[in-house]
C-alpha cells in the first residue's frame, strides 16, 4: 500500500517516482526508446513502460539505475487470447520487465462474463508472482461505470497491484470522475494509475488529489521542468 500523496505538499522526487514514461508509440525507432529511457534516467522517473519488443533493451539502458522498466501485455485492445497474454507476461518477465501493464478483455467484461476477466488477470498475476507487480488497464472510454467498478473490483479479488484508466489509444483517457470511482472501488492495497491526456503539472497534480500515485505520460520533461520552475 502506498501512502497517498497530498500536490499540495509534493516534492520533486515524489512527483518523478509517480510518473510512468511512456514509450509506447508503434512508430518510436530504437534510438526514440534510447533517447527515452535517458530522459527517464535524468528524472529519475518510477519507470519506462515500452512496447514488449523493446523491453531487452530498456533493461540494458537503464542497469544500475533507479528507474524500473515495465511494458504492457494484450496492447492495446486486450483481445487477445488468455494463452497469448500469458506468453507474452513470460517473455516480458524473462527480458527483464518488473511492471506488467495488462489490458482486460474489454469484451468479455462488457459481455458480463466475469468469470472470464477475473481468471485472466489472475494468471498474468500467478505469472508476475515475486517477480513484478501488474497494473490492469480498464480502457474506461468503453465502459460504463458499473462495468468499471465491476472490473475494479475483479482486478482486486485476481491479486492485481494497481488498476489503471487508460491505454492511450482509445477515444478518452483519464478523467477526474473515473480515478474517483475507481480510488473508491478498491481497497487501500491496490494502487490507481491514470494514464492517457496527462500532459501538463496542472494536469498531473489533479489526478494526484483524485487517487491516482502513478500516472503515465509522454510529456514528462515538460511536467518536471514545470515544477523545478515552480519551485526553485
Amino acid at each position: 500500500m502506498t501512502k497517498k500523496i497530498e500536490s499540495s505538499s509534493i516534492s520533486y522526487q515524489q512527483l518523478a517516482k509517480t510518473i510512468d514514461h511512456s514509450l509506447l508509440k508503434p512508430q518510436l525507432t530504437r534510438e526514440d526508446v534510447i533517447e527515452g529511457c535517458k530522459l527517464a534516467k535524468k528524472y529519475h522517473t518510477a519507470s519506462v513502460c515500452v512496447k514488449p519488443c523493446d523491453v531487452s533493451l530498456a533493461v540494458e539502458q537503464l542497469a544500475g539505475t533507479d528507474v524500473k522498466v515495465g511494458t504492457v501485455i494484450g496492447f492495446p485492445h486486450g483481445a487477445n487470447k488468455t494463452e497469448i497474454k500469458v506468453a507474452e507476461a513470460k517473455a516480458a518477465l524473462a527480458d527483464g520487465a518488473v511492471e506488467l501493464d495488462m489490458v482486460i478483455n474489454i469484451g468479455a467484461l462488457r459481455s458480463g462474463n466475469t468469470e472470464y476477466v477475473k481468471n485472466e488477470i489472475g494468471e498474468i498475476v500467478t505469472q508476475a508472482q515475486g517477480k513484478a507487480i501488474v497494473k490492469v488497464i480498464l480502457e474506461n472510454a468503453y465502459l460504463t461505470n458499473e462495468e468499471k467498478e465491476t472490473a475494479c473490483k475483479l482486478a482486486e479479488e485476481a491479486g492485481a497491484d494497481f488498476v489503471k484508466t487508460s491505454t492511450g489509444f482509445a477515444p478518452g483517457g483519464a478523467t477526474l470522475e473515473d480515478l474517483k470511482l475507481m480510488r473508491a472501488a478498491v481497497s487501500p492495497k491496490v494502487q490507481v494509475k491514470a494514464a492517457g491526456g496527462v500532459r501538463s503539472l496542472e494536469a498531473i497534480l489533479k489526478v494526484i488529489d483524485a487517487g491516482a500515485t502513478r500516472v503515465g505520460a509522454t510529456a514528462t520533461a515538460k511536467i518536471l521542468d514545470d515544477f523545478k520552475s515552480q519551485h526553485p
